[in-house]
């Protein structure tokens, strides 16, 4: 067979499966909204990030930056501004969470971990969680957890938990000491 007449043949082949990759990307994609078992529906309003989804700290046009407690806000932008200078890219993945958030995160944990008890290691109910204040900030990537780990206390920001590499609290003033992390959320 010529190679004219296969060069159709194989860019048809070719168009076709990219159209199916395309979709198969699209139909992956996450849900902007997380519904609960009762039929409610949170979004971006509440606070909601999809699996895989990062802000940088610097968009306050999302509630769940936008919503964080000022001082906490402050300090993540600068010690953001900072590890970029050093080639790392600060980004959150959980900020502000409305208390509807929370309490579906939570109910989450329970079914996933069994108990209670055991789903507080990971999630805190609403009345104790820190990011329905807006006091606590989820972090990624890991270079970015390690970065604020070492660096963190200069812009007073603190590894609360040591089960939670990624999550950070404004817990002395700028240049302080961090205490030690409590073993999990159930600790403290």
């Amino acid at each position: 067979m010529p190679i004219r007449r296969r060069t159709p043949a194989l860019l048809l082949s070719c168009l076709a499966l990219a159209a199916c990759a395309t979709t198969a990307v699209v139909a992956q994609e996450p849900s902007p909204t997380l519904t609960t078992p009762d039929g409610v529906v949170l979004g971006p309003d509440d606070g909601f990030l999809p699996d895989g989804e990062h802000l940088s700290p610097h968009d306050t046009g999302q509630p769940a930056v936008a919503n964080l407690e000022r001082a906490l806000l402050d300090a993540v932008q600068d010690a953001a501004d900072a590890a970029a200078a050093e080639g790392i890219d600060v980004q959150i993945t959980s900020g502000w969470r409305s208390a509807a958030l929370q309490q579906a995160l939570f109910d989450q944990a329970v079914v996933e971990h069994g108990s209670v008890e055991e789903a507080q290691r990971f999630v805190l109910s609403p009345e104790l969680s820190q990011h329905v204040t807006g006091r606590a900030v989820d972090i990624a990537p890991y270079d970015a957890m390690d970065w604020l780990s070492r660096f963190g206390d200069d812009y007073g920001l603190c590894r609360t938990y040591a089960n939670e590499a990624w999550h950070f609290e404004l817990v002395t003033s700028r240049g302080g000491e961090c205490p030690e992390p409590l073993a999990d959320a159930t600790a403290g």
